[in-house]
């Protein structure tokens, strides 16, 4: 097809040589038999050099098995190339008898790469790999060493983080502009439609052809129907970026709640803060959050980052922090570090602005004495309550239980804030033996500390929790 063709046409007619390939696309898009095609050039084809080595690398025994059975097939279907190659089959093994070459088919979990000296490696499904590296992969790049212009493609479809090996190779390649780097993604848009069909066709090129467009409407129907299905759906079938195991809010249900909150209700009703102080030179986040007399909880999120290094934060995570700064939706603080003195009074002054007095603050403790004594010189909060709240199993379990039943009601009203959103595209939940839950920052992939505090400050709403007592507040 045209998308592996130019796939193809890119790596070879590179003017620069091309060192390194990379393609992301959904499965079922003939991946394998791109990788069979590409082996079958360097071993009985144009790219053949004279008693040279090539690999293929995959994550199991049986994907190795798959791109040699393949390559094999291909081989034998042919009578052209009849007396040009040799197959051993015990040992995953094709030999080019033209110009001598040796083709090994290698997996994760068997033969070693150690000791090979291959001038293409091939790796097949790398998006299956958990982490920055493995030592199977290393040993097959480091390999390569030996050879002025060796060549490594990898196709796959996507790794479900940014921190996987495969989301650092493809996010290297855009940043870097490597002109001896090929790269092409075939993916959904963020938060699209599970059934809209110009996306299908975005992370699917081969669909209707080799892809069959019935089977894949019939898995994004379940998908659709099934919110524990979405993300796996995601992932596979329109090769999003999406953590499988434990993501914690499905993107189509966020999506649902994006109503407008109303700052009216602000005034009218109680008004609870959930405050998550980050290390100085990170973002801080403090949620305001009311519950109007129709059991609609609206959400007013502040985030806070210092201006300086704001660049470098924008490529760590990977997110438009100056594009939402112009747009007034991430407050910059002068300096390189967050100063309580400054966050206290940009607080103060922005609840006297309009109108909102915080009846409650819900508060981790992490350096919370320091800002707690800035509060106070500054008059924010001083007649608000403030509560303790634990980022363990015992107070987060409940707070994220009661936050996830408003969002799947769609009680929630977040007004597609685009930092709640990155937070909430990104949080993990993790469990402990008893199957209680809490987020857990060190596995999320990116930035979450905004639905935190927002989780901290809802938590003042769930009605089997005396947290919230508005009449002894106000008494």
């Amino acid at each position: 097809m045209d998308f592996q063709k130019k796939f193809i046409l890119d790596i070879y007619d590179n003017p620069n040589g091309t060192r390194r390939a990379l393609m992301a696309v959904a499965r079922k898009n003939g991946k394998s038999a791109l990788v069979s095609c590409l082996l079958l050039a360097h071993i009985v084809g144009p790219e053949a050099q004279q008693n040279s080595q090539i690999v293929s690398g995959a994550m199991s025994r049986d994907q190795a098995a798959l791109v040699f059975a393949l390559a094999s097939k291909m081989l034998n279907m042919q009578p052209k190339f009849e007396g040009l190659y040799k197959c051993i089959p015990s040992g995953k093994r094709i030999y080019g008898l033209r110009k001598n070459v040796e083709y090994k088919a290698l997996a994760a979990d068997g033969t070693t790469a150690h000791g090979l000296s291959p001038v293409l490696a091939i790796l097949d499904e790398v998006g299956q790999i958990k982490g920055p590296m493995t030592p199977f992969v290393e040993a097959i790049v480091t390999s390569q060493g030996a050879h002025e212009n060796p060549l490594l493609i990898a196709i796959s479809t996507q790794a479900s983080t940014d921190a996987d090996m495969f989301s650092t190779w493809l996010d290297d390649a855009e940043r870097s502009g490597d002109p001896h780097c090929v790269y092409r993604v075939y993916a959904a848009d963020k938060d699209c439609d599970l059934m809209d069909r110009e996306q299908w066709r975005k992370a699917n090129p081969a669909l209707g052809v080799f892809r069959s467009e019935k089977d894949l409407e019939e898995q994004l129907k379940q998908a659709a129907r099934i919110p524990s299905m979405e993300a796996s759906a995601r992932l596979l079938l329109l090769n999003q970026r999406i953590a499988l195991e434990s993501l914690w809010l499905s993107p189509s249900v966020w999506k649902a709640n994006r109503a407008e909150p109303d700052l009216d209700v602000f005034r009218r009703f109680p008004v609870s803060v959930g405050l998550d102080l980050s290390v100085r030179n990170d973002l801080t986040a403090a949620v305001f959050s009311c519950q109007d007399d129709s059991g609609f909880i609206h959400l007013l999120p502040l985030v806070f980052c210092p201006t300086s290094g704001l660049k470098e934060r924008e490529l760590r995570d990977k997110s438009p922090y100056s594009s939402w700064a112009k747009e007034g939706k991430l407050v910059l603080c002068p300096g390189s570090t967050l100063d309580y003195d400054w966050l206290s009074k940009y607080l103060q002054v922005w609840c006297e602005e309009r109108e909102i007095r915080a009846d409650v603050l819900h508060f981790d403790r992490w350096r919370i004495r320091e800002f707690k004594s800035s509060a106070d010189r500054n008059g924010f909060a001083t007649d608000t309550l403030w509560k303790e709240f634990g980022q363990g199993y015992q107070s987060m379990s409940p707070a994220i239980e009661f936050f996830e039943s408003m969002v799947l009601q769609d009680k929630i009203k977040h007004g597609s804030h685009p930092l709640l959103n990155m937070a909430a595209s990104n949080a993990i939940a993790i469990k402990d033996p008893a199957g209680n839950r809490k987020l857990d920052k060190s596995k999320s992939t990116l930035r979450i500390d905004p639905l935190v505090a927002a989780v901290m400050s809802v938590s003042s709403f769930t009605s089997n929790v005396d947290q919230f007592d508005a009449a002894a507040l106000i008494g």
